[in-house]
């Protein structure tokens, strides 16, 4: 797990953002202000942001907290720079460190989601689902973020009758800031 310490100071927040690389399927210039503002929020909270070291979502998160002068912290699915560049083709830009876990996406999900505070939700596929799962069955504070995708319908009826943990910690919202703040308020009752 990743700590990252500061003089004088507690623990800085890491705060995933998770969401499908392929986002032309649901309203690609909307998904993209909505990502940057997700980023900035988290810069303006003082938070590090991690994600999947991948386009879409994800990527447009980190181009708006380094708008913020945010740091970022990317997990790739490959095993080096190499292979994330030539076998994978992800983007290595908007990214202050790039962790290669060698461990394929399945493996990469369960990487970002303990090294992470809180996990977000947004536009997304199959692997969300399996992201979600993980983070969910990991206690992590959850957040989805509300829009114009049918991910949340399909998480919330992945949740419904999971009686494994109270479904009050999971935060559904459409305002990026608000999110963020009830997010952060999770993570402090988690860490008293």
């Amino acid at each position: 797990m990743l700590y990252f310490y500061q003089m004088n100071k507690e623990l800085k927040r890491k705060i995933c953002v998770y969401g499908s690389p392929h986002t032309e399927y649901v309203g690609g210039l909307d998904l993209l202000n909505l990502g940057k503002e997700l980023g900035r929020e988290i810069a303006d909270h003082d938070a590090i942001l991690t994600i999947p070291a991948t386009s879409g979502l994800p990527l447009w998160a980190a181009m708006g907290a380094k708008e913020k002068g945010g740091f970022v912290i990317g997990f790739s699915p490959a095993a080096n720079e190499r292979e994330h560049r030539e076998v994978y083709r992800l983007p290595t830009e908007h990214m202050d460190v790039i962790i290669y876990s060698g461990f394929g996406h399945a493996g990469n999900d369960l990487q970002i989601s303990r090294a992470s505070d809180a996990v977000i939700f947004g536009a997304g596929r199959l692997d969300s689902i399996h992201e979600f799962a993980i983070s969910f069955h990991e206690n992590k504070p959850i957040g989805i973020l509300k829009g114009r995708w049918w991910l949340e319908d399909i998480l919330h009826d992945v949740i419904k009758d999971n009686e494994e943990r109270d479904h009050d910690e999971i935060i559904i919202d459409e305002d990026p800031k608000r999110l963020i703040e009830q997010l952060l308020k999770q993570i402090k009752k988690k860490t008293l």
